[in-house]
């Protein structure tokens, strides 16, 4: 019989995720041994015995400030993700509202495949279509597989491209052992994950997409005539959690990934395999209580490097369960079997002062097998010109604008080329703020994005007297954010005098 342990390390929350698999495994079997030799001489808590009777229960409880594993419990064994698979199409749906190339309100068409899938669904006809805000917010409450599914093929052309392009920003992400297969989590067996992965998710969706998260907490929205509540029971129940989702399926048994901040202190808990909804969020909920006051009020919470979109691969080739997807060419997947539009979505953005005006949309020279600029996953060389040579240009050590940026000046880009050795002993670049900071905005240009800065500097008065404005490049935008605050109060307080003269902002850590 195997000893299970009740502690996987006291070491960086994500250490063993970086690690071979072979290496992987030697340390597992120490910690295994490390376990058993502890149990002989305590007694497992009384909370966990339930747990470790069920053999498909794992669970993770991660400091979402530090990294360091407060408890963990077989997290890195292959687990069915049942509906916690929507966490990751959620994540490639707000990658693209983030690069502009689908808005809240562009229409989500629904194929017969989409209309087909069995509940928990919306029960949308084929041919009908919902919006994205719509079909987000179906997610995160319902649950809901025909929307999943929708999304899927609405943003990868087809549900098994759009399967690899998850698997690929897995593999980004750093969740070394998770392979998707489908957008919606229903019954597949090559479709795994393990507790340790999805903490990952949980934590990038929360640090990369701060203004999107929120969604998680919703506890009810209306669709129709429907009132369509949220299955998380743990929302308002419990002091400090804030989200995230949920999943079911009979083999995947009863899932929960969830986010809890109180008092300065921040974790994300995983529990998979409960028998039941009802032994789940009583699992949840007390490791909620047992670890939250253990987590650290110190360190910034940036764990997880942002990466760029996920490469769409061209052809319909298999992918290894465990093997890292590899990077495909820049050429464009076969035609869709849905007609999307010809032209891409123009941005609606959130923040006064901004414009559209630089959005250009050309698909001319250069083709594709399909034009339709939902589906490409870069700027095409010749669309956007102006602001994609500046997407391209390398960066050079010491090489910075005046003001805090990670791209770099065309004049400081063409030095850097004409005299490499120079360049070679430049200082190195400044670092970005780090700590609490606003974001104001994210466009396509970085000039226009140090505009929307330099505005919202000029009216927000002393609240932004010391902040520090600087822009980060992710994916093919450029977000506007304002630096150098002491602490997450200060931080909130100068966005709310922004939201006073009219300038939408939200506050997150860096």
């Amino acid at each position: 019989m195997r000893i299970k342990s009740s502690v996987v390390s006291q070491s960086g929350f994500f250490d063993l995720a970086k690690r071979p698999f072979g290496a992987l495994s030697k340390m597992v079997g120490r910690v295994v041994l490390a376990g058993a030799i502890a149990s002989a001489a305590f007694a497992a808590p009384a909370f966990a015995a339930s747990a470790y009777a069920n053999p498909k229960y794992s669970g993770i409880v991660g400091d979402a400030k530090t990294g360091k594993i407060l408890y963990g419990e077989d997290a890195d064994e292959l687990r069915y993700p049942a509906s916690l698979t929507k966490m990751m199409t959620l994540y490639l749906t707000f990658e693209a509202l983030e690069a502009g190339r689908i808005t809240k309100s562009t229409p989500i068409p629904f194929s017969k495949n989409a209309s087909a899938e069995p509940p928990s669904k919306l029960g949308v006809r084929a041919g009908q279509s919902i919006t994205v805000e719509q079909a987000i917010l179906s997610l995160v409450t319902r649950s809901a597989n025909d929307a999943s599914t929708a999304l899927g093929e609405f943003l990868g052309g087809s549900e098994p491209r759009f399967a690899r392009m998850m698997t690929n920003k897995a593999r980004a992400l750093g969740m070394t052992r998770t392979t998707y297969r489908n957008a919606n989590g229903l019954p597949n067996p090559e479709q795994r994950t393990t507790a340790r992965d999805q903490a990952r998710l949980g934590l990038a969706l929360r640090q990369h997409f701060p203004q999107y998260y929120d969604y998680f907490s919703t506890r009810s929205f209306q669709f129709g005539k429907q009132t369509i509540g949220n299955h998380n029971r743990l929302l308002g129940n419990v002091r400090g959690v804030d989200g995230i989702k949920t999943g079911y399926t009979r083999a995947s048994g009863f899932n929960l990934v969830t986010s809890a901040q109180l008092e300065g202190r921040s974790i994300v808990a995983v529990v998979m395999g409960g028998t039941s909804g009802a032994s789940r969020d009583a699992q949840m909920r007390r490791l909620v209580a047992k670890y939250m006051p253990s987590a650290s009020r110190r360190g910034d919470g940036n764990l997880i490097a942002e990466t760029k979109s996920a490469p769409v691969p061209a052809e319909e080739t298999e992918v290894a369960s465990t093997a890292p997807v590899a990077e495909a060419p820049i050429v464009a997947a076969a035609a869709s079997k849905h007609d999307l539009p010809n032209t891409g979505p123009v941005p609606d953005f959130r923040y006064n002062g901004e414009s559209n005006s630089s959005v250009q949309m050309a698909y001319a020279g250069n083709k594709r097998a399909s034009d339709n600029p939902v589906l490409s996953p870069k700027i095409v060389p010749n669309t956007l010109d102006a602001q994609s040579v500046k997407l391209r240009q390398p960066v050079a050590a010491g090489m910075v604008d005046a003001q805090i940026t990670n791209s770099v000046p065309k004049k400081a880009a063409a030095a850097a080329k004409a005299e490499p050795a120079e360049v070679a002993k430049a200082e190195p670049m400044p670092a970005q703020p780090q700590g609490w900071v606003i974001q104001i905005g994210a466009t396509p240009d970085k000039d226009q994005a140090m505009t929307l800065l330099g505005n919202a500097k000029d009216k927000g008065g002393k609240a932004l007297s010391n902040a520090t404005p600087f822009t980060v490049a992710f994916g093919q935008v450029y977000r506007a954010r304002f630096g150098g605050f002491d602490d997450q109060n200060a931080a909130v307080n100068a966005c709310k005098a922004l939201k006073k003269k009219g300038i939408s902002c939200w506050a997150s850590q860096q």
